[in-house]
């Protein structure tokens, strides 16, 4: 697939796109939970991690319209696109499963994107910059919480290991996405106002290595990593995400809440 050639301004919108999909999809799997958690503590938690999510979403969807310049904001570009044209990686679209997988896929992302936003934290786009602080400070609870229920499950009982093991071999296939440098962050990158991926990735790393090891589980060995979502190629999954999310709003286009 050719990526087109992206002027500054298109780029920093599709940059600033896919930091608001992967904070909105990610809050949409975990509100999923509400209800069904094994626990009324942790369906709080989780129910409270989704609405950090939401938050995100909310403020980089809202200066992403800004960007674009086309009366968009963050409500329009959240329910009134199609599958194609959202920017999230892989991960964050992979369905719940059972809860170990649930936790597996939000210990990777948290511990890619808390080094991630301290680092953005330093943008020179203020608009940017001000999101990160925020998000920084609630992407530390998510790590912890995250890392907390997995040294949990995996130094459990046999089958929670089993099951977090099992998640954690499904599900790190979508964890090289996160690093990826495209032309888009490359070009935004040089010019200060994102960092650079690779940069972060000892961090994610020595957490990742820390946490399993607390959970007697191994490090899955490199493998190929799933990719696409950065330029609108999508699982299934996302689909279907869509389609319930955002039902009501495009039901009732016109409608005032």
């Amino acid at each position: 697939m050719t990526i087109p050639t992206l002027t500054s301004k298109d780029a920093h919108f599709d940059y600033v796109l896919r930091l608001g999909d992967d904070a909105l999809i990610l809050a949409q799997r975990l509100g999923e939970w509400c209800g069904h958690a094994p626990a009324l503590e942790t369906d709080l938690s989780l129910a409270n991690i989704a609405l950090d999510l939401i938050g995100q979403a909310t403020m980089f969807l809202g200066y992403a319209g800004e960007l674009e310049g086309k009366g968009n904001d963050a409500d329009k570009l959240a329910f009134h696109r199609d599958v194609n044209q959202f920017r999230n990686c892989l991960l964050v679209e992979q369905p719940n499963g059972d809860f170990a997988a649930t936790i597996v896929r939000h210990l990777l992302f948290a511990a890619m994107m808390h080094p991630y936003y301290q680092a953005l934290s330093s943008s020179r786009d203020p608009a940017l910059a001000e999101i990160a602080v925020k998000a920084a400070k609630e992407m530390a609870y998510h790590v912890r919480h995250a890392a907390e229920w997995a040294i949990r499950l995996g130094d459990g009982t046999a089958e929670s290991h089993r099951r977090m093991a099992g998640a954690l071999d499904d599900l790190w296939g979508y964890s090289g996405e996160l690093f990826e440098m495209d032309a888009i962050e490359t070009s935004l990158a040089g010019k200060a106002i994102v960092p650079d991926r690779a940069a972060i990735r000892p961090r994610f790393e020595a957490t990742i290595a820390r946490v399993l090891a607390e959970a007697a589980l191994a490090v899955p060995k490199p493998r190929y990593m799933q990719t696409g979502g950065r330029h609108g190629r999508h699982t299934e999954h996302l689909g279907h995400l869509l389609a319930e999310m955002q039902v009501l709003a495009r039901a009732h286009p016109e409608a005032v809440w």
